[in-house]
Formats: C-alpha cells, structure tokens, sequence
C-alpha cells in the first residue's frame, strides 16, 4: 500500500561492486522508457529511495568544500595582506585537489563520504607549506633583499620543515590504513588521499611555491600605508607578539617547572580521553525511518492490512513525512522474512532543505511522535526504527544482540523466557530504551501425525502425505503452458473453501497404490500446539534477536557495555551471545584505535629521530601531541558527543597537525643553536620567528573546518563529529603547544648536550661554561630588551 492505496513495488538491490547513484539513475531511466507503454491510468513512482541520502550528503559537503576554500583565503589575505603574495598558497588548492583526484582514480576509490571529507581537511593542510614558504620570502623582502636571493634563502631555511612536516603527515595516516574490517575500509580511504595531497603538496612547495614568490612578489606597501582594516590586524598582532614573546622568555627561564606542569596537562588530557564514552558512528538524518508492526501470534493478513492502514495514516498526518509505503506480511526485525501476523512501513520524510525551514521536522522530532502516536494502536506492537548509519549493515540503529542455546537442545521456551529476562532488566537500566525481540514460541500451530501403520497398509509413504498436504495447503508447482504467445506457470492448489479449517484436511484425499483416492483423515490426527512462527540461527545456533537503543544522554558504547553485564548475569550455563550488525562492527574496533595512535606517534618519532640525528630532540615534537587531546576532551565531555569512529579520524588528524606546529619551532630553534646562540635564546628567538606563520597555517585550517562543526542537512553529525575533534584539538594545539614546546626544547637540548655530549661548537663560536645560557645582551622579546 502507497499512502494507503493500492499498488505493486519492485524491489531493486545493487551488487557487491556496483555504484548505488549509478544504479539509482540506470533504473529511473529505464522506468521513463517503461512508462510510455504503461496502462491507461498506471503510473510509477519511487516512493523509498536510500541514495537521496547519499547524494544529499555528497552535495553537502561539497557545499563545505566551497566554504572552506574561501575561509582559507580570507585568512591568507588577512595575515599576507598582499594580493600577489594570496596567489601563491592560493593557486596550491586547486593544484593539489586536482591532484588528490588523480591518486583516488589511482588507488581505485569512489567519490564517498570518506574522501570527500579527506579533501575538505586536506584545503587547511596544503595550503601550510605553501604559507610556510611565502611566508618566509615575504620577511626576507621587506629586509630589502630582491626575489630570488629571497625565495632561495627561505628555502635553505624551511626546506627542512616542510620535509619533516610532510614525512610526519604520511608516516601518521599510512598506518591507519592497514586497519582491518569495515572500519579500516572507512579509515584507509580517508587516510591514504590525505596522505596522497600531503605528498603532493610538499613536492608543490619545494618547486613551484618558490618559483612562483621569486617572481610574483614585491616589496611591500609600508604599515602605515595600509587600509585600516590591515592597520587594525597588524596593531593587534604586534601586541600579541609582544606578549607572546616576553611570555616565552619567562616560561624558558624556568623550563623544567613549565614541563612539569605540560606533562600534568598531558596526564590530564589523557585521562579525560578514556573517560569520553564511546560509540561507533553518529545516528545520521538518513530521510525515513521503519515502522515495524507485530500483532498477536497467528494473526490473519487481513488483520495485519487493518493496522497497518491506520499506522500509515497516522505517519501521514506527522509533520515532515512525505510518502509511507505499507508492505503486509513480512517481519522487519526477522530480516524481512515471511509472517501473516507482522508487517513493515517504510516511512520517507520531506528534502531536508525543506524540513530545515520548519521547526519539529528534525529525525529526533518526527521519531518522538511517531512513537506517542503510535502508542495509541493497542491490538499491536509498533516499534520506530531508524535506519543504520551504514546502510546494509543491519536493520536499525542502535544495538542488536544475538543470545543463543550452545548445549546442542532446541529448547524454544528456554530461549524466550531467556530473551525477555534480558529485556525485563535492561528497560530497568537508565542507559538503555526500546528493548524488544521479536522471537516467540506461543503462535498457534497445527501438528500433523501420520499414522504410519494404516498408511504402509493402504500403500501409501509419509513422503506422499506430506506431499499432499503441502501441495492442497500451500502451493506446488506443475509445468508450464503456452497460451495467448506466452508461458505460463502452472501451480497446484486446493481451493480456498476446502481448506478454510483444520478439519477440512480431513476432507483431502491421496492416491493408494491401488488406485484409490483415500481421504486423509484416516490417515493423519491434528491437533493445535503452540509453536515459533520463526527460528533463526545466527553461526547455525538457535538465537532470538534483541533490538535497542543507548538512552538520551548515553552512548551505545555504554549500552554495549551495560548489555553484555546483563546477558552474563542471566544466561544460564549452555547459553551465549553474539553481536550483530553495528554493535559487531563496534566491538570489532575494540582498543584496535589506541594501537594506531601508537604506531604513528612511534613513526612520527622515527621520522624526526632521523631527520634530526637524534633520540632526544624528537621529544620536543611528540610531547605537544598529547596537548591537542585537551581540547577535544574539552569540546566532547561539553557537547556531549561520545568518541565515535569520525572523532577518533580526527584525533590521528590532530597528531600530525599537532607536530606540524612543534616542528617550526624546533627546526628554527636548532638552527639558531647550531649558529652560537644561547639555548634559551634560540628558543624565543625561534618562537618570536615561527608565531606569524603557526598562526596563520593554524587560523587557516581552523576555519577551513569550520564549516564542518555548523553542519545541516544530510550526514550532519558526521560532519560535526569530525569538525569538533579537530577545531577543539587545533584550537588547544595552537595555545598550548606554542607555549610549551620551547620550554620541552629547552629541557632537552640542555640534557643532550650536558649528559651526552651532543654539542657541536660552530667555528669560531664562543666558549662557555655552560652551553645554555645565552649569549651577553638582553633576550630578544624580554621585558628587559624594550
């Protein structure tokens, strides 16, 4: 039924490789051709259709890519303040994107959620080495030097750093996509295409950047000669400089008290972080949710048609829903299969772009009143079902949980009184809400008994009782016949009033060796049993299916957790359980994230341990890693948004990004101290130098992700949950980082050359007693120096 009128679908199921938009588009077109040879008054239409959602998602974030394309360069503009100097990281978005392109045709993958989100954190992470470098070039021209003498000693400085950015980039996503399972599906795509335009990006900066700062810039227009709005930026930055400097010359001072308190952030940090709950994917707004209805155990069709008509009128009337489509007979939560007591409605809402402009047509909205509505409907139950975030995988949202009888026996009864015992005490859990199963053993049935004795001396089998019954009973097939130019099946079947009742078998005849037809009733006793409608196996045990959902205010991590408590309570000894569907997907991740965020740390380590010849300094840059996590912790322990599978892409994001930071400073600071200069002097020296550029690469990417955190529409909350993992990281990166990692370089580089001995004195430099204090003279930045 079609808004409860009558009509025919046709179901349509793509194959394993198959594009879902392409196979949605193929059958539209073939159904228009169709149509021209339709009936006088038949019409078809596409009532539920799943790859709305998926082109709806895909248009939203390239709605995002935009966004963040034009906030990146509204910052390079802010920061540069040079519309020739704007053109250089500028022109490395399209290059690069063109580029990511071409590695995804490459390795094979589609145009998806995962590499669309790929490249929309890849525009704030390109575009840093090009800032980097015009960055640089631009300081070196407004000293007086000419273009090219400028580009080349920019990059004899930052050749360096952008290297060992760009290695730490691939070395921090190339492990996460080795990941097994659906999740390392999900993680390689997205980790392999950002490290695709890292790589592509660095080969961008080392050659075209400074080719293209060597002849585009300019000396630039003196300070005071610029509009008020630069004039404004400029006094606010001086003094943040300022600020930040004399702050850092402070903090350096008394290094070892500032890394004890950045270890304790750290200590802080990750302790908040095994305190988030976790889950696996955000509910997404998919466009339609499923109406399961159950009515009591041997319930006619008819009487299941009746309700489901008055459920599909009730979803017509709810705000927000566009068309329901009624199907009677089949059992949603018993993976669809056949049963005259259940039927199914798949309930399909208004374009999201029209909901947004009324209020109380959100998923949330419209899944609470259909919930009370349909609450009113007592002769069944109706369950509200919202799909699952990774369409196929499952039938609902939520959990879905498998007990089973192990010990070899069928005891249905056990297994029912086990299931609801399960329910019974997770509806009595705050964490837990819309516990069912759908496994029952009280349905009426008929048991038929042949009374072999009498059947062998009528010469007659078992086989050919049963034969009857089920070809009268149900249906058999034939042969087939031509007619009218068309093949016909031809199916077996006693007439609907001969087997209104169970005594009409009795009625029913079979042939006898002999020739006669002898009624069955001589043959057969039935009698009424109660009995499953359906049994399933799940790893060939008997199971009953359990559904549910993570109450308001919990994550399914915690429901998970909670279940697994209650099923090992109540299960009795021959017994077990299974996860299916999401929560399987779910639990299969495990602690297997924590050892990704192992191994890159471990590679970034390695990377900079050989970049700079040392085991020591590399700590430097792995110790403002942890930093990051603060605020994420923060924003998530706030929001209320558990540490599901988007997040945790963010936070192997934020480790590069993190180190990305502590990099600039510790390459500069290194340099600085190869030249003679002060331990503690190099380190504000290299954080005064390296501020404007952190700041504008971080503002840069900030709002570039921005879009993502105010996301609408379909496939919002995985964009806002991978949005605030990494706008909150970054943010907390930015202000920490930049302030503890002199101080971690100051305490290492001490260390390194007093107890190992690593210090290599420049020809000519001063000798000193003690290698880290500072040449004479005041500090650079100090409050002292003004």
């Amino acid at each position: 039924m079609l808004d409860n009128k009558p009509a025919t679908g046709i179901a349509i199921f793509q194959l394993p490789d198959a594009n879902a938009l392409d196979v949605a588009a193929a059958v539209k077109a073939k159904m228009d051709e169709l149509q021209t040879s339709f009936p006088e008054g038949v019409a078809y239409t596409v009532p539920f259709d799943t790859t709305l959602f998926v082109s709806a998602s895909i248009g939203e974030v390239y709605k995002t890519l935009y966004e963040a394309g034009i906030l990146v360069l509204v910052v390079i503009v802010l920061f540069l303040q040079d519309w020739r100097a704007t053109l250089v990281p500028a022109t490395t978005v399209p290059v690069t994107i063109i580029g990511a392109f071409a590695a995804m045709a490459a390795m094979g993958f589609t145009i998806n959620l995962s590499t669309l989100f790929a490249l929309i954190l890849a525009i704030g992470i390109v575009v840093d080495d090009a800032i980097v470098i015009v960055e640089g070039v631009a300081r070196h021209i407004e000293e007086g030097m000419e273009g090219q003498p400028a580009a080349e000693k920019a990059m004899d400085e930052l050749f360096g750093p952008v290297i060992g950015i760009t290695l730490v980039l691939m070395s921090v996503f190339l492990p996460a996509s080795f990941i097994p399972g659906l999740t390392g599906e999900m993680f390689k795509q997205f980790a392999l295409v950002i490290a695709a335009t890292a790589f592509i990006s660095a080969i961008n900066a080392a050659t075209l950047k400074p080719t293209q700062c060597a002849l585009w810039l300019r000396k630039p227009t003196p300070p005071e000669q610029r509009n008020v709005v630069y004039r404004g930026f400029n006094a606010i930055y001086d003094r943040c400089e300022r600020a930040y400097t004399g702050l850092i010359s402070r903090m350096v001072h008394v290094s070892g008290l500032m890394v004890l308190v950045a270890l304790a952030l750290i200590a802080l940090a990750g302790y908040g972080l095994t305190r988030v709950p976790t889950s696996f994917l955000p509910i997404e707004d998919q466009g339609y949710v499923v109406l399961a209805v159950q009515l009591p155990d041997g319930a006619s069709t008819e009487r299941t048609q009746v309700i489901v008509e008055r459920a599909s009128d009730i979803a017509q009337k709810t705000p927000g829903v566009k068309v329901v489509l009624g199907i009677t007979g089949i059992s949603a939560l018993d993976n669809n299969a056949t049963l005259s007591s259940a039927g199914v409605l798949y309930v399909t809402f208004d374009d999201w772009s029209v909901r947004e402009e009324h209020q109380g047509q959100d998923l949330l909205s419209i899944y609470t009143h259909l919930n009370k509505e349909l609450s009113q409907i007592q002769e069944a139950s109706i369950a509200v079902l919202v799909p699952p975030a990774i369409q196929g995988i499952g039938n609902a949202a939520g959990f879905t949980m498998q007990p089973q009888i192990r010990d070899g026996n069928f005891d249905y009864v056990l297994l029912e009184r086990v299931a609801n015992a399960i329910i019974d005490k997770g509806e009595a859990q705050s964490s837990l809400s819309h516990l069912s199963t759908s496994f029952r053993v009280g349905a009426p049935q008929l048991q038929v008994d042949v009374n072999r004795i009498k059947a062998e001396t009528l010469g007659i089998t078992v086989n050919q009782v049963f034969t009857a019954v089920s070809t009268y009973v149900g249906s058999a097939y034939v042969t087939q016949i031509n007619k009218f130019g068309n093949v016909f099946q031809v199916y077996a079947q006693a007439e609907a009033k001969a087997r209104i009742s169970p005594e009409d078998l009795n009625n029913l005849k079979v042939k006898a060796s002999n020739g006669t037809m002898v009624p069955l009733g001589t043959l057969i006793d039935i009698r009424v049993i109660p009995g499953a409608p359906l049994i399933s196996l799940y790893n060939l045990y008997p199971t009953a299916t359990i559904v549910g959902t993570n109450a308001p205010g919990f994550s399914s991590g915690q429901a998970l957790s909670v279940m697994e408590q209650i099923a090992s309570a109540t299960l009795p000894p021959g017994m077990g359980f299974e996860w299916t569907a999401m929560s399987y997907q779910e639990k299969q991740v495990g602690s297997q994230m924590y050892y990704v965020f192992a191994l890159a740390i471990l590679l970034v380590y390695m990377v900079l341990a050989g970049q700079y010849e040392s085991w020591i300094q590399p700590l430097s840059v792995i110790l403002a890693v942890p930093l990051a996590l603060l605020g994420t912790v923060g924003a998530l322990v706030g929001l209320g948004i558990a540490n599901n599978l988007y997040t945790q892409i963010g936070l192997v994001l934020l480790i590069a990004l993190a180190s990305k930071n502590a990099i600039l400073i510790v390459e500069y600071a290194r340099e600085k101290r190869a030249e003679g200069m002060g331990i503690m002097e190099a380190a504000v020296e290299a954080s005064r130098l390296r501020f404007r550029p952190i700041l504008m690469t971080s503002f840069a990417f900030i709002l570039g992700v921005l879009p993502l955190v105010f996301a609408t529409g379909a496939g919002a909350n995985s964009r806002k949950s991978i949005g605030i993992a990494v706008v909150s990281g970054m943010l907390a990166s930015t202000c920490l980082a930049v302030l503890f990692v002199p101080s971690f370089y100051t305490v290492l580089q001490r260390f390194e050359e007093k107890y190992l001995h690593k210090k290599k004195k420049p020809h000519g430099a001063p000798e000193s007693d003690d290698p880290a204090a500072p040449p004479s003279g005041p500090v650079p930045g100090h409050p002292a120096s003004a």
